[in-house]
Formats: structure tokens, C-alpha cells, sequence
């Protein structure tokens, strides 16, 4: 007989004993036909680690959904509840929530429960839906990134974590910003922290940068009383920091500070807290590089980032460039490039994998304990049929070095054509679902 505050199977009380967690035998990648010509569904794939091969696919029941982020009905020591036993997969484009089980058969999935856009817009007022994460209190909250018209909107989402019924909206009433995108908080500091993409009818056409100049995208990252739920400071990053995508706390849980890729101004950001409020300091900037057809220097395009559980090793990809980077940020205002490889990108350097891959590195994933790096290549699918026309998705693994350096496994490659690989997830969890209390 279990108890509600029971360790579950894939449940770890700090970032050390998550780093001690047997590697996972399989993974969930995110997978699209949207924007590629064929109408089919969009899946969820399992992919054996052992082999690099696709083992199971689980169709959404609908065309169209743009599937993007996801995560766990579970995802943080805050939360007691059940265990990781569900996948909140949204459309990031369909607005609808797709609930999947993955307790029953974790090799394969079914889908339990979609939450049809209607309701969400009903019940709170927001569409496009992105990150997920489980929160106190039996909720699962997700980042809003549109109003019902597609026009920008900085509020959240709450799921109840049982039922899976939609409650509101989280924020508690007062100022919400007015874009949103990413979200990550840290239950001992009482901070929740959100960043800035843009309007959905600007960037769900593909990329203008006449948009940008017309403040239709974001610069800002916001601070929030987790327990009040309410905004109490903006930071603006300025034309230095322009769309600021992902944010990560260190996983240290008494840490207070963390990063932020901004990614059309392809710099890094070290935010932390200063005279009791927050503050936050470029550490790393990517050139752009002048490329003939291009009216303006191409920028490395910074999409995503992952921290290692230990908080030494900091990644990133350069989705325009074509390069991963890793850093080592055991200080974290001087972060120091100890690993860079070339998988694709514009700029036409040779590949790194052993083969020739197009597009460029896009969404990474760690394994807990900091061996192995996941990346796929497809960003959003009108911005890969504009940058990268033709695009062939893939995905690979790369070794991570215990003292610093990468290396591509070339045994393990795995092709996704017709379909678009996006967000991936290991089994049991990675670099991105902890959050420490």
C-alpha cells in the first residue's frame, strides 16, 4: 500500500541522486507531419536507445496540431501526487492538450484524454500552449502564448494533475506581461521565472524581421511570487536581448540564478538576484556572420539550452550557425567554451556527425547523468520550410566527456523523413524535468 509521500520509481529528492539514475533505455521525441505537405497526424515516437530506431508511433487524432513542447504530469519535488505517469503533449498550433499515458505499456503510449482548444479558451481565455510543468497543490501548469484572436498573451494555463480537467487561468489576477514562451521556477526562493517569444499571428507565418522592429516580439523576462502568483519584475534585455526563448534555474534548489538564450540576438544570459530583486548580464555573445543573399548578418539563432544536473556544463545550439555548443559555467558570469561541434547549419562547415546532415541543431536533451546529449533539428515548422526548405529531420546522440568535450556517437542516427522531430524526452526523465524543492 503506497502513501501519498512515497518516493516513486522515477522521483529524485536532489540533483545528486538524479545523476545517479540507471540511463534510459528509451526515449518520446515529438514528431510532425504539419508543415511538411502531407496531411497526417502528428506522433509521438518511442525510440529505442539501445538500437536508434523508431520501436512505436502514437498519431495525435487530429491533423494540425504543430506538436512542440511537452512534459510530465510530474515533474518537481514541490509536487506529491502520483508518479510520472502522463505526458501533457500540446498543440502548439491547434491549441488542443493531449493527456498520454505512458504508465500502462511506457513502450507504448496511448492517448488517454484531449482537451479540445474550445475548452481552453473557454475556461481561460488563451491560446497556444508551450511549456509544461507540474506545480504544488495537484496542478499542471503550461505557458500561454496567445489571447483566443492570436495576438500575444503572457498568462498560464492550470490542469488539475489528477483529473486532467482544465481550472483557469494560474496568475492571480493583476499585470501579466504581453508575450510569454518559456517558464521555470524555484520553489525555495518563492520565484517563478517567464520569458518572451512573440505574437502568434506574427510568428506563426514565419519570420519578418519587420515584426520585430514593429514590437511584435519580446525582449523581457519576468519575475513572479510563486506563492501569490502574481509579476513583480520585469528585466528588459534590451536590443542586445532580443527574444529571449529558454529559461533554466540552476538545479541546485538554493540557488537564485540561472540562464537565458535570446535567441534572434544569439546571446546569453546570466540572471540573478541583486539588491533584492533580479538582474541580468550577457556572459556569452555569438557574431553574426555576413552570407551573401542575406540583407543582415546571420545570427547564430540560440533556440535552446540545457543545464547538466550538476550545474557545471551549460549547452546550446546555434540553429542558423549550425553549431552545438558546451560550456563550462562552474562560475556562471564566466562561462568558458570547453565544446563545439558543426551538425549542419548555413554557413556550410563541415559536418561533425561522420555523415552530411541539413538543417541544424535545434531542440537538446541531457541524461541525468550528463553522458549523453539528444538533438533533432527542426525549430517551427513555417521557420524550417523558410530557413532550411526541404528539410530532412534527424535525430542524434552525442557523448559528453566528464571533464569537458563532445563527441558524435556515429552509431546511433536515426531519420525521420517525411515526418519533423522536435522536443525529446527519456524515459523516466532528463536535464529539463527536475525541479528540486
Amino acid at each position: 500500500m503506497s502513501h501519498e509521500h512515497d518516493k516513486p520509481a522515477s522521483f529524485h529528492h536532489s540533483p545528486a541522486e538524479a545523476m545517479q539514475a540507471p540511463p534510459e533505455e528509451f526515449l518520446y521525441v515529438a514528431c510532425l507531419h504539419e508543415g511538411t505537405g502531407i496531411d497526417a497526424p502528428d506522433f509521438l515516437a518511442v525510440v529505442d536507445a539501445e538500437e536508434g530506431r523508431i520501436v512505436h508511433q502514437l498519431p495525435m487524432p487530429n491533423v494540425g496540431d504543430e506538436l512542440h513542447h511537452y512534459g510530465w504530469n510530474r515533474c518537481s519535488s514541490a509536487c506529491h501526487g502520483p508518479d510520472r505517469s502522463h505526458l501533457i503533449v500540446p498543440g502548439f498550433r491547434s491549441s488542443r492538450i493531449h493527456i498520454v499515458d505512458v504508465a500502462t505499456d511506457p513502450r507504448k503510449p496511448r492517448i488517454e484524454k484531449v482537451i479540445e482548444a474550445e475548452e481552453v479558451v473557454r475556461e481561460t481565455g488563451y491560446t497556444r500552449p508551450h511549456t509544461v510543468h507540474c506545480m504544488p497543490g495537484d496542478n499542471v501548469v503550461i505557458s500561454m502564448l496567445g489571447d483566443a484572436d492570436g495576438n500575444g498573451s503572457g498568462g498560464f494555463a492550470v490542469l488539475d494533475a489528477k483529473t486532467f480537467e482544465v481550472k483557469g487561468r494560474w496568475e492571480n489576477g493583476g499585470e501579466t506581461p504581453p508575450f510569454n514562451y518559456d517558464f521555470w521556477y524555484q520553489p525555495r526562493k518563492n520565484v517563478l521565472i517567464s520569458s518572451e517569444f512573440g505574437a502568434p499571428n506574427a510568428y506563426e507565418p514565419g519570420f519578418d524581421l519587420a515584426d520585430v522592429q514593429a514590437g511584435r516580439y519580446g525582449s523581457r523576462l519576468h519575475f513572479w511570487n510563486l506563492a501569490e502568483r502574481t509579476l513583480e519584475q520585469t528585466v528588459d534585455l534590451g536590443e542586445t536581448g532580443l527574444v529571449p526563448l529558454e529559461v533554466r534555474w540552476l538545479h541546485d534548489p538554493d540557488a537564485d540564478s540561472g540562464f537565458c538564450g535570446a535567441a534572434l540576438s544569439s546571446t546569453m544570459w546570466h540572471f540573478h538576484r541583486d539588491n533584492g530583486g533580479y538582474a541580468a548580464d550577457q556572459v556569452i555573445a555569438v557574431d553574426g556572420v555576413e552570407l551573401e543573399g542575406w540583407p543582415f548578418p546571420v545570427p547564430g539563432l540560440i533556440t535552446v539550452l540545457v543545464l547538466s544536473m550538476d550545474d557545471r556544463f551549460l549547452y546550446f545550439s546555434d540553429w542558423l550557425h549550425g553549431d552545438l555548443r558546451q560550456y563550462d559555467v562552474s562560475d556562471p558570469a564566466n562561462p568558458k567554451l570547453t565544446g563545439q561541434l558543426w551538425l549542419g547549419g548555413l554557413l556550410g562547415k563541415p559536418s561533425d556527425a561522420g555523415r552530411e546532415v541539413n538543417g541544424g541543431p535545434q531542440m537538446i536533451q541531457l541524461s541525468f547523468d550528463g553522458k549523453r546529449l539528444y538533438v533533432t533539428n527542426s525549430l517551427y515548422s513555417t521557420w524550417d520550410n523558410q530557413f532550411y526548405p526541404g528539410l530532412r529531420s534527424w535525430l542524434l546522440r552525442v557523448n559528453c566527456l566528464p571533464e569537458g568535450g563532445m563527441e558524435v556517437d556515429r552509431d546511433f542516427f536515426v531519420e525521420f523523413e517525411p515526418a519533423r522531430a522536435h522536443e525529446v524526452r527519456l524515459q523516466g526523465g532528463d536535464c529539463t524535468t527536475e525541479i528540486f524543492q
